[in-house]
């Protein structure tokens, strides 16, 4: 049996989380925590032992007071059973196993407990990719991994259920950013933490003609009105509850008490047969 090579190295990473703590930019990581409070308000219930797993927390202590921290190590220092609400925020996607970082927090969950997590999705920073990649190759010839592959909202969507959490829930919605000029973005992302901590990254500064390039492609190709350019962040959320009796449950397959056709007042055509025939 192989062993799947990391795709996040993490020293590198956490060097860059380090760095980048010294004067953060932590705009996305407050509207998340914005929006976490609007959908805990929703949830009407109170949380006595949050948990909660980030590596810039203060912008999500604010909303949950006395929570305890942890970083998104490989093996989080959670407790088995003892919280009633873990959130996973903005970081599950450099994880090299998102499926384990969201076992472990389904662990620590009490029954009835909620899990939530915030991370970027799969259309996070696509203009950037993209003008790196078109630049690189129309410089050099080739191609090397520069931006984090983030995962679509169908295969985050499906973290909570393979976790073993009940009534999963995803959903998302672009953050578009504008700047006013591309070289404004890529501090920003040294200052959140977030530039290139892969594995497989080149070990070397980017030749100053590829990066001419980008840059050019970048102005010519995502330009807002009046100069600025955009940038996207796929903000993906997921939910999902630690089984509990009370929980609601699907019914059986054809427990139901009345036929479809009869509530919606229609005809039933029995399978391979054509209206009319």
């Amino acid at each position: 049996m192989t062993t799947q090579p990391p795709l996040t190295d993490r020293t590198a990473l956490i060097r860059q989380r380090t760095r980048a703590a010294r004067a953060p930019t932590l705009f996305l990581h407050e509207d998340a925590a914005d929006e976490l409070q609007e959908r805990l308000l929703e949830v009407n219930r109170t949380f006595t032992a949050p948990a909660l797993v980030t590596n810039f927390p203060a912008p999500f202590a604010a909303v949950l007071p006395g929570a305890k921290v942890v970083a998104d190590d490989e093996v989080l220092d959670l407790t088995p059973g003892g919280h009633d609400l873990v959130v996973h925020a903005m970081c599950l996607h450099w994880a090299n196993d998102p499926v384990g970082q969201v076992i472990q927090c389904a662990r620590a969950l009490r029954p009835d407990g909620l899990f939530i997590a915030v991370l970027f999705g799969g259309q996070t920073l696509h203009e950037l990719r993209a003008v790196l990649a078109e630049a690189e190759a129309a410089v050099t010839g080739g191609l090397s991994p520069r931006v984090l592959p983030m995962g679509e909202i169908r295969e985050l969507g499906a973290l909570p259920g393979r976790a073993g959490l009940a009534l999963p829930v995803a959903d998302s919605f672009p953050r578009k950013v504008t700047y006013a000029d591309p070289l404004r973005l890529m501090a920003d992302l040294r200052a959140m933490g977030e530039t290139n901590a892969l594995a497989a990254r080149p070990r070397h500064f980017t030749r100053r003609a590829v990066l001419a390039e980008a840059l050019r492609r970048y102005a010519a190709d995502f330009a807002e009105p009046g100069g600025r350019i955009r940038a996207t962040f796929d903000m993906v959320w997921l939910t999902g509850w630690k089984p509990h009796e009370s929980q609601q449950k699907p019914l059986r397959p054809g427990s139901a008490a009345q036929r479809l056709a009869e509530a919606l007042n229609t005809a039933e055509i029995p399978t391979g047969e054509k209206p009319g025939a």
